[in-house]
């Protein structure tokens, strides 16, 4: 009798396991998150569009890639979204208010595309969203660790994170564009 209940408190215990296993990940599309103009980014918006969610920071040595960032939001904007998040994780790279973030964007390198309100990327602080790209058990694809600023996640138009790239990656490299063909 009590080899029969252990039999089938493990049966129970096993069908539990792989039903959290075979449970859908989650998609990008549950997250809102506040931008530095006072507005808020709803990720459901974005529904059908391919989104490339960057780290940003004013003061890096990779922040001209600024610019490609916003010329890949100009040619691809009718099946991409760029969005920013300034962050001051590595090494007090980026302006301690979002209206020096948003005034330093706009003056050097013309950004249009949506840019959140400082966030942290990594720490026990970590925004919600990035829990999410950083997360296999979150996004049911890949683990990441963002290192430095200009790390890039690319979430398909089913919301799903399908690619991480880190900092040396440009956004007009083939890596995105070829992406972006698809």
């Amino acid at each position: 009798m009590k080899m029969k209940l252990l039999i089938c408190s493990l049966l129970l215990i096993t069908g539990s396991l792989i039903a959290q296993d075979l449970k859908p990940a989650q998609t990008i599309y549950q997250y809102k998150v506040p931008t530095l103009d006072g507005g808020t980014i709803d990720f459901s918006k974005y529904k059908g569009k391919k989104i490339l969610i960057v780290n940003t920071a004013s003061m890096c040595g990779y922040t001209p890639q600024y610019k490609e960032l916003e010329e890949l939001s100009k040619k691809y904007k009718d099946k991409l979204v760029v969005i920013g998040f300034p962050s001051d994780n590595f090494g007090g790279q980026e302006y301690g208010s979002d209206k020096e973030v948003k005034d330093f964007c706009q003056k050097n390198y013309g950004v249009t595309f949506p840019l959140t309100t400082r966030v942290d990327v990594t720490g026990d602080k970590m925004t919600p969203v990035y829990k999410f790209l950083t997360s296999k058990a979150a996004n049911g694809v890949l683990d990441a660790t963002v290192k430095w600023n200009f790390n890039k996640f690319l979430v398909d138009e089913k919301g799903k994170v399908v690619a991480y790239y880190p900092s040396k990656v440009k956004p007009m490299g083939d890596e995105i564009t070829e992406w972006l063909s698809k």
